[in-house]
């Protein structure tokens, strides 16, 4: 007696259900059957058949079925990882055709701050370079799983060690006090650092990033004053150095974030005592994710290289 796949041609000889494929992919990227067949408008029931024929036609297991949750195997992550890169360009070529446009869109994930500081005063060299891109911004304040998520790149902070997409350096950082030149020139620039941790103080939370406060950063540099007196304290970053801007006190300057900052003389450098921390800004593309020549030059503007093609993808 033949098998299913005996008779069959091309693809499907290999291929016996693009169905279990799209029903593998959604339980593998949710980690979980309810919420797959909930996305898939199906039954749980006709998920797991269509996740258990997949398993038979290879002779592996996909899924560690545990107590409350389930785990892909080996073979499972072989196997997600390329059916959702293909399942990424099918849709891509899908919203373009759909569309009746040659735009592509690009989903960016990063944090707040990278954002504001980093990003969006570089847009205008983007779409001048790219203008056929579409950039999509998501901003997170804590660390996402890539496989839940719509998204084409991100950038994190950390040490480049994710196990849901692939890493790349994006480049160091170091931090140092800054405030503004009217708060300097009323105030003077202190003679030490126990003069300075005397000062107006502004500080913002620590994410699960790993960004360091005041605290952490006075040890690095060989100083651990009894107590801090802050002049205000954020729970974002963001609105720590607009509270910097106005005057309102010292922060702690991340160095590559700030760059626009310290060029232009809006932010000033209060000492040359500095930390240069042992994590990095990554880019990461998500298992599953075609690294296309667009997101290849779109990584390079994220780096701050001027020399950005701008002819686009063949």
């Amino acid at each position: 007696m033949k098998s299913a796949t005996q008779g069959a041609k091309g693809y499907r000889r290999l291929i016996p259900s693009l169905t279990a494929l799209v029903e593998f992919e959604a339980v593998a990227r949710l980690s979980s059957f309810t919420l797959a067949a909930n996305e898939l408008g199906v039954t749980q029931a006709a998920v797991s058949r269509q996740v258990r024929l997949l398993e038979e036609s290879l002779g592996v297991h996909l899924f560690h079925r545990l107590h409350r949750s389930i785990k892909l195997t080996r073979e499972g992550e072989a196997l997600y990882l390329v059916v959702a890169e293909s399942m990424q360009r099918i849709a891509g070529v899908f919203d373009r055709l759909a569309d009746g446009s040659e735009q592509q869109e690009l989903v960016l994930a990063t944090t707040a701050a990278f954002s504001q500081f980093w990003v969006l005063p570089r847009l205008p060299e983007l779409k001048r370079l790219q203008p056929q891109l579409k950039l999509r911004l998501t901003t997170q304040m804590f660390t996402a799983d890539l496989r839940h998520n719509e998204v084409d790149i991100a950038v994190r902070f950390g040490n480049g060690k994710w196990r849901d997409g692939t890493s790349s350096l994006l480049f160091d950082e170091e931090v140092f006090p800054v405030c503004s030149p009217a708060w300097l020139q009323e105030n003077g620039s202190p003679h030490s650092l126990a003069e300075l941790a005397k000062t107006q103080l502004i500080d913002s939370d620590s994410t699960s990033e790993g960004w360091m406060g005041w605290e952490t950063w006075f040890e690095a540099v060989g100083l651990r004053p009894p107590r801090l007196q802050y002049a205000l304290r954020c729970s974002l970053y963001t609105d720590t150095i607009q509270a910097a801007l106005h005057g309102q006190g010292v922060a702690l300057g991340w160095h590559r974030l700030l760059t626009r900052h310290l060029e232009s003389g809006t932010l000033v450098r209060l000492t040359e005592a500095t930390v240069k921390v042992s994590d990095s800004y990554f880019v990461v593309i998500p298992h599953g994710r075609a690294i296309t020549p667009t997101t290849n030059r779109v990584i390079e503007w994220l780096r701050g290289d001027v020399a950005v093609s701008s002819h686009q993808d063949e």
